[in-house]
């Protein structure tokens, strides 16, 4: 079957859904990952045809397309800060406004640290690993610890180390269980805290997009209603007891709640606590010295 033949009925079938753009790109990203064959490819020699067998994975990922799975979770990988990183069903894709709080660790701690080789760094709520490894990759003398309540999220996210080639130390519990906390972190202490917790609230899933919503694991993405802070509230005196004097916490929020974080932060005494807006204007991170 030629290629362009398989392009036309990608179209046919997935314009109305994803738009023409994002179906062009979706099936390059297939033909190059399951036939070896790029865009360039192609535009070189419109002639070139995949065999029968070649066709199965690419007949799979159009329907696979057609119920919204997310095109990382067919293929199985995806990339963030430049790496390359395996996803499946209990991770959620890394987001690009995630890399904009690796960029502001990484910058800040270049800066700040006199002593980059005693630099340690916990990433809370690790999910496929993504946050801490970019920091360990970026951040060479600095040694980082993950935890993530999510056994099978460890999984894919210690095979993500493994590829990425960094050391990371990674615990498996629950950061609202605080008698977990010295079980796991005894003798410990760290210079920079960063975590992007759960915070979309129950009342904002009509803005998910039905990929994510049918797709991506709720434990990792939804809190109550009633209290969408509980992730920051628990992380913030967690980190009150384990960071060290002067470290570093940073955030990933709930655009809808910046001031209302900010403010559970400076109850609890955080100094120098900073609202920092993505590249499209929103609420975005948060940046608070330990008091």
């Amino acid at each position: 079957m030629l290629i362009k033949e398989l392009k036309a009925l990608f179209h046919k079938e997935l314009d109305v859904i994803y738009g023409k753009d994002e179906v062009f790109t979706f099936f390059f990203m297939l033909t190059e990952n399951y036939c070896n064959i790029s865009r360039l490819d192609v535009a070189l020699d419109t002639g070139i045809s995949v065999t029968t067998e070649e066709q199965v994975p690419l007949f799979e990922a159009l329907e696979a397309l057609k119920q919204h799975q997310p095109i990382q979770y067919i293929l199985g990988q995806t990339e963030f800060y430049g790496l390359p990183f395996k996803v499946d069903k209990n991770t959620l894709i890394p987001r690009p406004e995630t890399e904009e709080l690796v960029s502001l660790v990484i910058k800040n701690s270049k800066n700040q640290l006199q002593n980059p080789k005693s630099h340690s760094i916990l990433d809370i709520g690790t999910g496929s690993g993504c946050i801490a490894i970019s920091l360990a990759k970026n951040l060479l003398e600095s040694t980082v610890y993950a935890l993530d309540v999510s056994a099978k999220a460890l999984k894919k996210a210690k095979e993500n180390a493994l590829l990425n080639n960094v050391d990371i130390t990674f615990k498996e519990g629950s950061i609202l269980d605080s008698a977990q906390y010295d079980l796991l972190f005894k003798g410990l202490t760290f210079d920079t805290i960063v975590s992007n917790p759960p915070y979309v609230r129950n009342l904002e899933k009509q803005e998910i997009n039905a990929n994510v919503l049918e797709n991506e694991p709720h434990l990792a993405l939804f809190v109550e209603d009633d209290n969408p802070l509980v992730f920051y509230d628990a992380i913030a005196d967690f980190a009150l007891k384990y960071l060290k004097e002067k470290g570093v916490l940073y955030f990933e929020i709930n655009e809808y709640l910046g001031k209302e974080t900010v403010n559970l932060l400076k109850n609890k005494r955080y100094k120098e606590v900073e609202l920092i807006q993505d590249i499209f204007g929103k609420d975005r991170m948060i940046k608070a010295i330990k008091p």
